[in-house]
Protein backbone atom coordinates (compact mmCIF):
# COMPACT_ATOMS: atom_id res chain seq x y z
CA UNK A 1 0.00 0.00 0.00
CA UNK A 2 1.14 3.44 -0.60
CA UNK A 3 1.16 5.91 2.15
CA UNK A 4 1.97 9.54 2.31
CA UNK A 5 3.87 10.46 5.51
CA UNK A 6 2.71 12.98 7.87
CA UNK A 7 5.48 12.79 10.84
CA UNK A 8 8.94 11.12 10.21
CA UNK A 9 8.60 7.47 10.80
CA UNK A 10 11.47 5.84 11.77
CA UNK A 11 12.67 2.64 9.43
CA UNK A 12 9.92 3.86 6.95
CA UNK A 13 10.88 7.25 6.02
CA UNK A 14 10.41 11.20 6.17
CA UNK A 15 7.51 13.09 6.49
CA UNK A 16 6.25 14.25 3.27
CA UNK A 17 7.86 11.28 1.59
CA UNK A 18 5.55 8.73 -0.47
CA UNK A 19 6.52 5.14 0.59
CA UNK A 20 5.40 1.70 0.12
CA UNK A 21 4.21 -0.64 2.90
CA UNK A 22 2.50 -3.37 4.18
CA UNK A 23 -1.04 -3.07 4.12
CA UNK A 24 -1.46 -4.08 7.82
CA UNK A 25 1.13 -1.90 9.17
CA UNK A 26 -0.61 1.12 6.99
CA UNK A 27 -4.28 0.24 8.33
CA UNK A 28 -3.34 -0.45 11.58
CA UNK A 29 -0.52 1.92 12.80
CA UNK A 30 0.07 4.57 10.12
CA UNK A 31 -3.69 5.67 9.32
CA UNK A 32 -5.07 5.44 12.70
CA UNK A 33 -2.27 7.12 14.31
CA UNK A 34 -2.68 10.45 12.00
CA UNK A 35 0.63 9.37 10.76
CA UNK A 36 0.15 8.90 7.07
CA UNK A 37 -2.27 9.06 4.57
CA UNK A 38 -3.30 7.14 1.71
CA UNK A 39 -1.28 8.12 -1.36
CA UNK A 40 -3.66 8.66 -4.71
CA UNK A 41 -2.88 10.81 -7.59
CA UNK A 42 -3.88 13.91 -5.65
CA UNK A 43 -1.28 13.79 -3.53
CA UNK A 44 1.70 14.51 -4.97
CA UNK A 45 1.62 18.36 -4.38
CA UNK A 46 0.55 18.21 -0.87
CA UNK A 47 3.54 15.61 -0.95
CA UNK A 48 6.05 18.29 -2.55
CA UNK A 49 4.91 20.90 0.16
CA UNK A 50 5.55 18.74 3.62
CA UNK A 51 8.88 18.17 2.20
CA UNK A 52 9.29 21.79 1.30
CA UNK A 53 8.09 22.54 4.76
CA UNK A 54 10.48 19.77 6.50
CA UNK A 55 13.33 21.32 4.12
CA UNK A 56 13.06 24.92 6.01
CA UNK A 57 12.28 24.03 9.50
CA UNK A 58 15.70 21.70 9.02
CA UNK A 59 17.69 24.33 7.83
CA UNK A 60 16.33 26.97 10.75
CA UNK A 61 17.07 23.96 13.36
CA UNK A 62 20.61 23.15 12.14
CA UNK A 63 21.07 26.93 12.51
CA UNK A 64 20.30 27.25 15.65
CA UNK A 65 22.34 23.77 16.45
CA UNK A 66 25.20 25.05 15.42
CA UNK A 67 25.03 28.64 16.98
CA UNK A 68 24.26 26.59 20.36
CA UNK A 69 27.49 24.50 19.36
CA UNK A 70 29.73 27.82 18.80
CA UNK A 71 28.97 28.89 22.44
CA UNK A 72 29.31 24.79 23.90
CA UNK A 73 32.64 24.18 21.92
CA UNK A 74 35.26 23.80 24.42
CA UNK A 75 33.46 24.84 27.56
CA UNK A 76 33.71 23.73 31.02
CA UNK A 77 30.67 22.57 33.01
CA UNK A 78 30.78 21.95 36.99
CA UNK A 79 28.77 19.66 38.71
CA UNK A 80 29.04 18.88 42.11
CA UNK A 81 27.87 15.46 43.66
CA UNK A 82 28.25 13.89 46.94
CA UNK A 83 31.46 11.74 47.14
CA UNK A 84 33.11 9.44 49.53
CA UNK A 85 36.65 7.94 50.27
CA UNK A 86 38.77 7.55 46.95
CA UNK A 87 36.59 9.90 44.85
CA UNK A 88 33.94 7.72 44.11
CA UNK A 89 30.43 9.49 43.77
CA UNK A 90 27.45 8.04 46.01
CA UNK A 91 25.24 7.52 43.09
CA UNK A 92 26.11 9.07 39.49
CA UNK A 93 26.46 12.19 36.90
CA UNK A 94 24.24 10.76 33.95
CA UNK A 95 22.70 12.92 31.00
CA UNK A 96 20.03 14.78 32.84
CA UNK A 97 22.79 16.41 35.37
CA UNK A 98 24.51 17.59 32.58
CA UNK A 99 21.61 19.17 30.94
CA UNK A 100 20.64 20.78 34.20
CA UNK A 101 24.36 21.95 34.95
CA UNK A 102 24.33 23.21 30.97
CA UNK A 103 21.54 25.15 31.22
CA UNK A 104 22.19 26.64 34.78
CA UNK A 105 25.94 27.49 33.77
CA UNK A 106 25.18 28.38 30.13
CA UNK A 107 21.78 29.23 29.55
CA UNK A 108 21.24 26.87 27.02
CA UNK A 109 18.57 23.95 26.60
CA UNK A 110 19.84 20.98 25.36
CA UNK A 111 17.76 17.63 25.39
CA UNK A 112 19.12 14.77 27.35
CA UNK A 113 18.97 12.58 24.70
CA UNK A 114 21.83 14.35 22.74
CA UNK A 115 24.08 14.29 25.73
CA UNK A 116 26.46 11.30 24.85
CA UNK A 117 28.11 9.37 27.76
CA UNK A 118 29.43 5.59 27.28
CA UNK A 119 28.31 5.12 31.01
CA UNK A 120 27.37 7.02 33.84
CA UNK A 121 30.56 9.53 35.58
CA UNK A 122 30.97 7.84 38.65
CA UNK A 123 33.85 9.65 40.16
CA UNK A 124 35.47 12.50 40.55
CA UNK A 125 37.48 14.59 37.81
CA UNK A 126 37.27 15.55 34.58
CA UNK A 127 35.15 14.08 31.72
CA UNK A 128 35.07 15.07 27.93
CA UNK A 129 31.69 14.81 26.92
CA UNK A 130 30.05 15.13 23.38
CA UNK A 131 27.17 16.96 22.68
CA UNK A 132 24.73 16.00 19.53
CA UNK A 133 22.85 19.40 18.79
CA UNK A 134 21.69 17.98 15.45
CA UNK A 135 22.70 15.52 12.57
CA UNK A 136 25.93 16.38 11.81
CA UNK A 137 26.27 18.87 14.49
CA UNK A 138 28.11 18.15 17.67
CA UNK A 139 30.25 19.78 20.11
CA UNK A 140 33.20 18.14 23.07
CA UNK A 141 32.37 19.73 26.50
CA UNK A 142 34.57 19.25 29.52
CA UNK A 143 32.33 17.70 32.68
CA UNK A 144 34.66 18.96 35.32
CA UNK A 145 32.90 16.97 38.76
CA UNK A 146 34.08 17.95 42.27
CA UNK A 147 33.01 17.42 45.60
CA UNK A 148 29.92 18.81 47.16
CA UNK A 149 30.77 20.35 50.55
Amino acid sequence: MKVLLRDDVAGVGRRGDIVRVAGGFARNFLLPEGRAIVANEGVGGQAEQMRRGRDLREAKDRGAAEAQATILAGATISVSARAGGGGRLFGSIGPVDVVKAIQAQKGIEVDQKHIVLAEHIKELGSFDVTVELFTGVATVITVEVTAAA
